[in-house]
């Protein structure tokens, strides 16, 4: 027979006692607030995609400085596009929001409708320059009454130097839109204004098997395009650039019937480019030009600006880099500091320039090492604790509204439209992202649930999966959910709850920002 225990009512609730004595003991264990968020995030960082990786991270508070979490925050990594948040703080310092680019026609003043002499085409380093404005300097020409030319058109792109890539940018990058060459005198392909660049549109043609339509914009002699394109079923082409030469070859297949497709790839030495796209517009505009192209010679002195072309401002433009991570403003942006600084438009005095105007604002720059503007390099090498004292110390900047307001926003706009929605991080999260191959990144400002201004950069190098981004997501959405007396477990939740929906709509590869892909996988 069984033996049972009996016990009495008063043992009874003596014992139910004790267990929630020991219930509220380990609730009232838990950890809350700091360390609970800590706790919270070093198990994200336990995920198996950053085993033998590095990560870097560091949390503060917008307000006081105080850091609220630190896991390697002083340790150096390459940044990627994390790159472009002290090149445009220290751009927006040096050059100031209302600075434009111009790009001056200089010449003798025609007599009779004649430019005696040579027809000079300066530029100052706009990469958001498109075939339509140098229709508009061709147009103020023949407005002006200038009919013929009887010398060169020379293309002056010396306000920068002739280093068309940063240091240590990858050859497979060079060739794409990400990779472009830098030019004071450039122009891009299309509105989202990627300089140095021609784009290919591949549409079907007539019937089933016949060759696609090709279309260059801008229209242009300067590259030949080579097609073996044909019409089909289903698109899937692909583009393909000479490394030597700006010969693109496209070739596979594109759906009858459909609106095509296109591929953007940069071209070699871009003033040439320009040049070439500006001599057809005086051709347009009735302008005969009796000489040949020049490319590189500097302006002389005494000429009279015939023609004349700005930029939208710093501010506008400002926009436009940092929402698509736009590399091409972003390394001229770079080198028009070391101009407007030193008279000279290279590396190292935008080096020189960014520093000083990041400096302003309490960014000690002796433990990091920037070589280009945008990011591109693997020399770049960068810390979240000095970006998140930038963004610390922007805040007291005149500037500060335009640099906040150009940051991407989760699910919302730029690179972070396709992240973190539906949960407490969207549309609250401003970050700017950051991606090359085992390179990942994410550094912003977050507003928590007690209301409390966040600043946080988030570094992962050397990973070997083809995407961490799901884990930058998790980390910003525990802390916009942070709350001081959140508990452990509800932080748990919160990483729980991230790890389901956070993740892109869409896989998105670390290599390039998801702007980079054509068409935008954003």
């Amino acid at each position: 027979m069984k033996r049972r225990t009996l016990i009495s009512g008063a043992a009874a609730v003596t014992a139910a006692g004790a267990m929630i004595i020991a219930a509220t003991t380990v609730a009232q264990a838990e950890e809350t607030g700091n360390e609970a968020l800590a706790a919270a995030i070093d198990a994200i960082l336990q995920d198996p995609k950053v085993t033998d990786s590095q990560a870097s991270i560091i949390v503060k508070d917008a307000a006081t400085g105080e850091v609220v979490y630190d896991h390697h925050g002083n340790q150096r990594a390459i940044p990627a596009s994390n790159n472009k948040l002290s090149t445009v703080a220290g751009a927006l310092e040096v050059l100031g929001e209302d600075f434009t680019f111009t790009t001056d026609v200089v010449a003798d003043a025609p007599v009779d409708g004649t430019v005696s002499g040579d027809l000079y085409l300066r530029g100052s380093g706009d990469p958001s320059m498109l075939a339509v404005d140098y229709r508009s300097l061709a147009d103020q020409l023949a407005e002006a009454g200038v009919t013929t030319v009887d010398g060169d058109l020379v293309a002056d792109d010396t306000a920068f130097d002739a280093a068309r890539h940063g240091d240590v940018w990858s050859w497979s990058d060079v060739m794409s839109s990400a990779g472009a060459e830098i030019s004071a005198l450039t122009i891009g392909s299309g509105d989202d204004h990627l300089a140095g660049t021609v784009r290919v549109y591949v549409r079907p043609g007539a019937t089933a098997g016949s060759p696609a339509v090709i279309e260059t914009v801008p229209a242009t002699d300067y590259v030949t395009v080579e097609s073996t394109a044909t019409t089909g079923t289903a698109t899937n082409v692909q583009f393909s650039r000479d490394e030597h030469a700006n010969t693109i070859r496209v070739s596979g297949t594109v759906a009858a019937g459909s609106s095509g497709t296109y591929g953007t790839r940069a071209v070699i030495d871009p003033t040439g480019l320009a040049a070439d796209v500006f001599a057809d517009a005086l051709d347009a505009a009735g302008i005969e030009l009796l000489g040949d192209v020049r490319l590189h010679e500097e302006t002389p002195q005494g000429g009279e600006a015939l023609a004349s072309h700005s930029s939208a401002t710093l501010a506008d433009l400002t926009d436009d880099l940092m929402k698509p991570s736009n590399n091409s403003y972003a390394e001229a942006l770079f080198k028009a500091a070391g101009l407007e600084q030193t008279g000279l438009g290279t590396f190292a005095s935008g080096k020189a320039a960014i520093y000083s105007g990041i400096e302003e604002y309490g960014v000690n720059t002796g433990p990091i090492r920037q070589v280009d503007g945008s990011g591109m390099s693997r020399w770049d090498e960068l810390t979240p604790d000095m970006l998140t004292d930038l963004l610390i110390g922007s805040q007291d900047a005149p500037w500060f509204d335009t640099y906040h307001d150009s940051l991407p926003v989760a699910c919302v706009d730029g690179t972070l439209l396709s992240r973190m929605c539906g949960t407490e991080a969207a549309g609250n999260v401003r970050a700017k992202t950051g991606s090359l191959t085992s390179v990942s990144a994410l550094s912003g400002f977050v507003t928590d649930a007690d209301g409390r201004e966040l600043v946080f950069s988030v570094m992962f190098n050397d990973f070997l999966t083809s995407n961490i981004k799901g884990l930058e997501d998790q980390i910003a959405v525990v802390l916009a959910s942070y709350s001081v007396d959140a508990t452990e477990s509800e932080f748990a939740s919160f990483a729980a709850e991230a790890e389901e929906i956070a993740e892109p709509a869409e896989e998105l590869p670390a290599d390039w920002e998801c702007s980079w892909y054509e068409p935008s996988i954003c």
